[in-house]
């Protein structure tokens, strides 16, 4: 288990998801918005709006709030310009970082994440400084309960994924980028709508830590994912199992 799976299960355990519910959610409509705006507003012919209404039922978001973002996205007015940006760059240990912002001040995005990066002893480097060394890929994942493993693997494969992965609650397929669309359909035909489905970075490979390096890792991207500017934090890092439950409490 490594990188941003980590980080969401570790701060699953400290609670630390419900807690940040109305930042999530403004996450959410930041993407719901610019998605509507970049596209049509109707998800069965906007396929990154389509991505993010997942993601907003993922995170439990009232319908009322999903509708009213697709409604300002596709408003002819000049608020809720987001621009998409990609910062990157290294935390404590050389683990390897990627952010996604969408924001409407470039200049205070980039400011504001770089003292992140210089307060838990990270580096901020240059767009492509490290995302070399991870996938973009497409990222599917479906409760356990729809499928058995050998049907599930069937499946993947004639929709044209690339792999898929079971741990206790859920299977995890991943995809080519350009692939995504038409497998996330396919799985949607046959199991219908699943729990997330996204565009994502993988690591390549990944940097294991100490716990001490582990716990001020996490730290840093907390405090990423509670600025409003940023949607996701991707990392290469690698946290033995046995580390985990420490982490967790």
């Amino acid at each position: 288990m490594a990188g941003h799976s980590q980080f969401k299960n570790i701060m699953h355990r400290k609670g630390a998801k419900d807690a940040k519910k109305a930042k999530i959610f403004t996450k959410v409509t930041r993407e719901i918005i610019s998605a509507a705006k970049l596209g049509m507003p109707d998800p069965a012919v906007n396929p990154r709006l389509r991505s993010a209404i997942i993601w907003a039922r993922e995170e439990n978001m009232p319908r009322d709030k999903i509708e009213a973002a697709i409604k300002r996205g596709s408003g002819n007015v000049d608020t809720d310009n987001f621009e998409e940006i990609r910062y990157e760059g290294y935390g404590v240990g050389g683990v390897a970082v990627i952010i996604q912002a969408l924001t409407d001040n470039r200049n205070r995005s980039a400011s504001d994440i770089r003292a992140i990066f210089t307060k838990y002893s990270g580096n901020m480097g240059e767009t492509g400084s490290v995302s070399f060394m991870f996938d973009r890929c497409g990222m599917i994942t479906y409760p356990l309960s729809v499928a058995t493993e050998e049907t599930m693997f069937e499946a993947i494969l004639e929709a044209g994924a690339d792999n898929c992965e079971a741990d206790a609650e859920s299977y995890t397929i991943t995809c080519a980028q350009e692939n995504f669309g038409a497998v996330r359909d396919a799985l949607e035909k046959a199991y219908g709508a699943a729990t997330s489905a996204k565009i994502t970075w993988l690591p390549k490979t990944t940097a294991p830590v100490s716990e001490d390096q582990a716990r001020q890792l996490i730290k840093m991207v907390e405090a990423l994912e509670d600025n409003d500017d940023v949607q996701e934090v991707f990392t290469n890092v690698e946290i033995p199992e046995s580390m985990v439950t420490a982490l967790s409490a």
